[in-house]
């Protein structure tokens, strides 16, 4: 999983990167920045609050997915819900799993949209 999310975190990021304005990147080149103060100082910058909306992507995308690695023995709570829930036929463990799965990926999404608003200074 670990593997996977690394690129599809860069992308993520690539894009927000890729939709901010010009502007202050000539600013910046204007006053002698070097690449790395642009970077550090400008585009990550501006891009902080969508760089935290994509972790929260890439956070609720993985947790979905080792969900999913539960099905093929890599535990966790789709392990958990598979195995104690739905093969002993026990709705109510599978219905509690599933509810704690909702739970945890809508604190996720929740807490990820905060920050995102605190941290974006065009509001």
């Amino acid at each position: 999983l670990t593997i996977n999310a690394v690129p599809y975190f860069a992308r993520l990021v690539e894009q927000n990167i890729s939709q901010l304005g010009a502007g202050a990147v000539e600013a910046s080149r204007a006053m002698g920045a070097t690449r790395r103060q642009i970077i550090r100082n400008v585009l990550l910058v501006d891009a902080r609050s969508g760089i935290i909306g994509s972790i929260t992507i890439t956070t609720v995308s993985f947790i979905s997915y080792s969900a999913m690695v539960g099905l093929v023995g890599g535990g966790g709570i789709g392990d958990f819900a598979i195995r104690y829930g739905y093969y002993r036929y026990e709705t109510v463990v599978m219905f509690v799993a599933v509810v704690l799965m909702v739970l945890l990926v809508s604190a996720v999404q929740w807490g990820g949209n905060s920050l995102a608003r605190v941290a974006d200074k065009r509001i």
